[in-house]
């Protein structure tokens, strides 16, 4: 899962005026990064956005842009220069003036339903798996390198789960548009590191009750990755983030000397009827295992998507239905108010940075 792709909307000339038993050194270090891609509790108020904008860049040193697409809107005529610009270059300007390392992630495919191509293409008759639309996916990602400049890039999501989820068309479509993008890309820069993520719970067996899987595969397919992303919801999965175990993102990259970061994860704060039982105080126990998992296996960043929950009362009609199991990953409520994972993370957060970059 990755956020509808309007989060990015807050991107305006306007928010530049803004003011702005373990081991003994793990309990006061952190090897990773820690950052968010804006979010707020409604899609349609800017001043939400920069409330939240104000609140989380206070507690990270890293930002995440991560996006379908904007097929729609480049089907129409628009540019991808000019989205780009439009889009985006106002906030990641702020992001500079903040020292924050920023992560881009650009997604070919369906971020809410990995079985189907994006919204908007079957709206168009389109799919990735057409040459036209691959081209097209390839300019949108050399804009975002070319014009955001990005510390880091990603050229899919979730790889390994599309591969299993959707049609053998939209998995080599997917497959295709993305190698061709990181060909374009290192033609132009020879120094961004290029990645994919996987779905780690995928990987594990814990969504669909199988056992372990790994991602071999994903390797060969995509032979660009320097780094490796990570997407986990271990909610789905697990009664108790305590019964994650400390190897759970290690065991992926055995055997290969490469980077990891989480792009995307979390733990609700509330239960789904039927789908799993949760609660604030689990959501901070994931919080403060968690970062016991990331020094574990020396990530390089974790992302936390959605700072704030999401008002449901605002999600658009053409959202699925499977919105409901992420309403409440944010850290803070619809109304800006604090939960206890917030603490944790605020605790973790001011660990000292023992980073490379």
């Amino acid at each position: 899962m990755k956020p509808i792709r309007f989060f990015s909307y807050v991107v305006l000339a306007s928010i530049l005026t803004l003011g702005g038993c373990k081991k003994d050194e793990e309990s006061i270090s952190r090897t990773f990064r820690m950052g968010f891609q804006n979010s707020a509790p409604r899609f349609d108020n800017l001043d939400l956005f920069i409330q939240s904008l104000n609140l989380w860049t206070q507690r990270a040193d890293a930002a995440m842009i991560t996006t379908e697409v904007p097929w729609a809107e480049l089907l129409a005529g628009t540019s991808v220069n000019d989205y780009v610009v439009n889009n985006y270059k106002g906030l990641v300007e702020y992001y500079r003036t903040k020292n924050l390392k920023l992560w881009v992630y650009i997604d070919p495919q369906n971020g809410l339903d990995r079985t189907t191509d994006a919204v908007d293409l079957q709206q168009a008759g389109k799919s990735i798996a057409d040459a036209d639309m691959q081209l097209l996916y390839k300019k949108f990602a050399v804009a975002m390198d070319s014009i955001l400049k990005p510390d880091h890039v990603g050229l899919a999501l979730e790889t390994n789960l599309i591969r299993d989820a959707a049609s053998s068309s939209i998995y080599n479509g997917v497959k295709t548009a993305a190698n061709s993008a990181a060909q374009a890309i290192r033609a132009r820069n020879a120094n961004v590191p290029l990645s994919i993520s996987v779905q780690v719970d995928h990987a594990w067996g814990k969504l669909g009750g199988g056992s372990y899987t790994g991602i071999a595969q994903d390797f060969t397919d995509f032979p660009f990755i320097q780094e490796l992303g990570l997407s986990s919801y271990p909610y789905f999965g697990f009664t108790n983030p305590t019964d994650i175990p400390l190897n759970y993102y290690s065991r992926l990259v055995e055997g290969k000397n490469i980077p990891v970061f989480v792009t995307e994860g979390g733990w609700s704060s509330a239960s789904v009827p039927g789908s799993f039982t949760s609660s604030p105080e689990l959501q901070k126990a994931y919080i403060e295992h968690h970062a016991h998992l990331l020094n574990e296996t020396r990530a390089e960043a974790v992302f936390q998507l959605l700072f704030t929950d999401i008002d449901v009362t605002s999600v658009p009609d053409d959202v699925p239905d499977n919105i409901n199991y992420f309403l409440y990953l944010g850290l803070v409520d619809i109304n800006f108010s604090i939960k206890p994972a917030l603490q944790a993370w605020d605790k973790v957060f001011s660990y000292r940075y023992t980073g490379s970059d």
